[in-house]
C-alpha cells in the first residue's frame, strides 16, 4: 500500500512561528496538489464544509456537534495494521491531554465505511479507549467523506470519485477551530508533531 507524503506550504507557519496566533490556512496556502480545481486559488478564508457522519454508538454526529469547538481530524480505517494504531494511540494521548477542557474535541473518519459499521467502530472505541464525549468514531457516506477529505480538509493528493475502487490513507492529523478554519496540519505519527499540536491546541484555546 502506498502512503501519500502530505506536501503543506510551510511559509505561513515560519512566519507565525514564535507569535502568540497560528495561521489561517485557506487553500491556497496548501500544495496546489492537494486542491480542488475549484477551489484553487481561492482568496477568502476557506471554512471546512458541514458533515453528517455516525459515530460508534450510532448517533448522527453532524457540524452542530461541533459548534464553537477546537477539534483535531483524522481519516483511518479500523482493518489498518501500518500507521492507523499509531495515529490512534497519538489521537487518544491528545483526548488524555484535553480531557478536561470542554472546548477540544476530536474526530475520526473511517476511509472504508462499507467496513466500519457501528458495532465495528464500536469495539474499535473500546479497544483504543476512546471517551464518547470528546472523539467520535465516525462511519458515513463514503463519497461524502472522501469529498471532505479532498475538498474541505484537504488531506489527499489523489483524485478520486468515492466509487468502490477509490481509496485514501493520509497520517495526518487536522485542526480546525471554533470558527470552521484550519490552523495546522500535523504528521500523526511523529511525536514531535503531536507535541507541536499540543502546543497549538493551547494557543487556541486561550
Amino acid at each position: 500500500m502506498a502512503f501519500i507524503a502530505i506536501g503543506v506550504l510551510v511559509v505561513a507557519y515560519l512566519i507565525f512561528q514564535g507569535n502568540s496566533e497560528l495561521p489561517v490556512f485557506g487553500p491556497k496556502d496548501f500544495n496546489p496538489e492537494l486542491v480542488d480545481v475549484s477551489l484553487q486559488n481561492v482568496e477568502n478564508h476557506h471554512t471546512v464544509a458541514d458533515f453528517k457522519l455516525t459515530n460508534q454508538n450510532g448517533e448522527l454526529i453532524t457540524q452542530q456537534d461541533y459548534d464553537k469547538k477546537i477539534y483535531v481530524t483524522d481519516f483511518f480505517f479500523t482493518r489498518c495494521p501500518s500507521i492507523c494504531p499509531i495515529m490512534s494511540n497519538n489521537m487518544e494521548k491528545l483526548q488524555q491531554v484535553f480531557l478536561n477542557n470542554d472546548d477540544v474535541m476530536f474526530l475520526s473518519m473511517s476511509v472504508t465505511p462499507e467496513m466500519d459499521s457501528v458495532p465495528v467502530l464500536r469495539k474499535y472505541a473500546n479497544n483504543k479507549g476512546v471517551v464518547d464525549s470528546k472523539w467520535n468514531i465516525t462511519t458515513g457516506d463514503k463519497k461524502h467523506i472522501y469529498n471532505l477529505a479532498r475538498k474541505s480538509y484537504f488531506a489527499v493528493v489523489d483524485q478520486g470519485d468515492g466509487g468502490l475502487q477509490d481509496f485514501i490513507h493520509t497520517p495526518n492529523f487536522i485542526l480546525v477551530d471554533k470558527t470552521k478554519q484550519i490552523r495546522g496540519v500535523y504528521d500523526g505519527t511523529n511525536n514531535d508533531e503531536i507535541l507541536r499540536l499540543i502546543d497549538d491546541i493551547n494557543i487556541l484555546s486561550n
